[in-house]
């Protein structure tokens, strides 16, 4: 029996979104998820995308044994979040992306990140280089899937620091790529980074807060790396962040969309729950100098090259 053709939007519409959330709390951060899903889809948005571990809580699972982390995880598609946000696709009519910890049948446990419509589990990702708690196994596949007719992706936090994660993903047809995270405001050999004081938090020291922010604790080390993404891969690339306290360290959201130019195209910039949407036209697609790249590669040059195998010498400490 021959497939109906999936009609293809020539504009999709999609938000991004930041929020506070709670470690441990499914039921506070699904309520947020709500308003803020109800918000874009008044807005007229086809999707919305939310953070890394968005219904969890991510950075407090570092202290978790495997028994907690056990009954903190869901099966999938299976567990009660995923039915929650089909059932916010249903009543609101809008496709929602989000993220939590998955566990299995044999009790393996992932960082998972969905992709829910109306109907259920549209598709799923495993993190490919998980790290915030040791019991975790990584994903080993890619994930490819539609919306409205568009080809997207999905890579989680760390996984697109990893440049041939992002350049394989487009390869497989994406042509949106979302890009869920908890990061920045954190320790690291980079100059200039570091935590931001929880107290600007608590105080709303909004001059403090937006120079932290913004600075090389936060915004000006992503611009360093992810409009290259976009640009070298010529692909539409959605990023979310939490804001605020994600455990005990402090976020600074920036949630934002880039085109395949790598510009900034929207860019939430509230100090609080916010989100923003923009208009992903197919034009850019192929106007963009990342589309000639790839039709220029040469793989018979590197293929063996890029295919060797190394011993990771990854080590990362969690404060």
């Amino acid at each position: 029996m021959a497939q109906t053709p999936i009609m293809q939007k020539p504009v999709l519409k999609i938000a991004t979104a930041q929020f506070e959330n709670k470690s441990g709390d499914k039921q506070y951060n699904l309520s947020i998820i709500e308003k803020l899903s109800q918000q874009a889809a008044a807005e007229g948005a086809d999707a919305i995308a939310f953070h890394e571990c968005s219904i969890t809580g991510y950075t407090f699972a570092r202290r978790l044994s495997k028994p907690q982390m056990l009954e903190l995880a869901e099966e999938i598609p299976g567990g009660p979040g995923i039915a929650k946000l089909a059932e916010l696709s249903r009543r609101l009519n809008i496709i929602i992306l989000a993220g939590l910890f998955e566990k299995d049948e044999r009790d393996n446990l992932f960082k998972a990140y969905v992709c829910v419509d109306k109907n259920g589990l549209v598709a799923k990702h495993r993190k490919l280089h998980p790290f915030i708690n040791p019991n975790l196994t990584p994903g080993n596949s890619y994930t490819v899937f539609d919306i409205h007719g568009w080809k997207c992706g999905i890579l989680i936090c760390y996984d697109n620091n990893i440049i041939e994660n992002v350049r394989a993903t487009t390869l497989l047809g994406a042509e949106v790529i979302f890009m869920p995270h908890v990061t920045m405001c954190t320790p690291s050999p980079r100059p200039g980074a570091g935590f931001v004081d929880p107290h600007l938090w608590k105080d709303k020291n909004e001059e403090m807060l937006r120079k932290d922010f913004d600075g090389p604790k936060g915004r000006e080390w992503l611009m360093k790396w992810l409009p290259a993404r976009a640009y070298d891969n010529a692909i539409y690339a959605v990023f979310s962040n939490p804001i605020g306290m994600d455990d005990d360290q402090l976020k600074n959201g920036c949630s934002m969309i880039l085109d395949p130019f790598g510009d900034v195209i929207a860019e939430c910039r509230t100090l609080g729950d916010d989100i923003v949407t923009a208009d992903l036209t197919r034009d850019k697609l192929v106007k963009a100098g990342g589309y000639r790249y790839l039709k220029a590669r040469r793989p018979d040059l590197y293929g063996d090259i890029l295919a060797q195998p190394h011993e990771s010498k990854q080590k990362v400490a969690w404060l």
